[in-house]
């Protein structure tokens, strides 16, 4: 199949998982593996990510105009723009100290992958079930202590298939904050969580590049970025009726296949 079909599908698929917790990562080396797709130090596959961040920027866009415009007089704007920067670092720090690892080792090991989804399905079904009361509803309001916590969460998902968001958000559900602000929390800490990811692979992997890698990545990029914004206007309200289980499952299905599919094509 020509790359610049394969960097459509994979685009889409990148941007229809990025925001839920099903692990886009993981889904997209995983289809990238059975179509026979490769890009070069795995560039292609981090990249496309920016077009899921700018899918977040224009849904918020006013929300965050707002903040941006009140940073000097209003307490709450900066309490967010912290919390988010606070939540961000962890998996900062560990994953500029593991890139090499993470890319050359974990993104290379399909095996590893099938088994984050299958057991971060389960683990999802058992958070989502949870009986709590929530103490937090407003993502821009969590005390810093839960931000910093959430960040931590996040670090699990340097591991490809266990979910950027899946983490986010079970881990600030485990903290008492209700379903619907985790999701939005989570959305807004994609946003310099994946930025510096692009950052640091595009430092790291530009001399590898040429333009028809160029056109590949354009093209994911673009298709990523139309998927995301279609997906990030519906998640939440999802997430609010329906809750986590029917991604958990997902999750479990996709791993079993992708297991399955190890063992009998290689």
């Amino acid at each position: 199949m020509p790359d610049w079909i394969n960097a459509i599908i994979l685009g889409v698929v990148e941007g229809l998982t990025e925001f839920i917790p099903v692990s886009s990562t993981g889904h997209i080396l995983l289809l990238g593996h059975f179509l026979g797709f490769e890009s070069k130090g795995k560039t292609f596959e981090v990249m496309i990510q920016l077009g899921a961040i700018l899918a977040v920027v224009s849904v918020y866009f006013a929300r965050l105009w707002n903040v941006a415009t009140h940073l000097h007089d209003d307490p709450k704007a900066r309490h967010f723009v912290l919390s988010i920067l606070v939540a961000f670092l962890p998996a900062a720090a560990l994953g500029l100290l593991l890139h090499d690892f993470i890319k050359t080792v974990l993104f290379e090991t399909p095996v590893l992958i099938c088994i984050s989804l299958i057991v971060g399905g389960f683990a999802l079904l058992a958070v989502d079930r949870m009986k709590t009361e929530p103490a937090h509803a407003d993502a821009g309001g969590y005390p810093l202590k839960t931000a910093f916590l959430i960040g931590l969460f996040q670090c699990l998902a340097l591991v490809p298939g266990v979910s950027r968001s899946g983490a986010t958000v079970a881990g600030a559900m485990l903290l008492k904050c209700d379903k619907r602000s985790a999701a939005e929390f989570s959305f807004f800490l994609a946003m310099p969580t994946m930025a510096g990811a692009f950052t640091v692979d595009l430092a790291s992997n530009y001399k590898m590049l040429n333009p028809d890698d160029a056109g590949i990545i354009a093209i994911g990029f673009v298709c990523a970025l139309i998927a995301a914004v279609i997906t990030v206007r519906k998640v939440v309200d999802f997430v609010g009726r329906h809750g986590f289980a029917p991604f958990a499952w997902w999750r479990i299905a996709v791993g079993t296949a992708g297991l399955a599919g190890l063992y009998l094509l290689g």
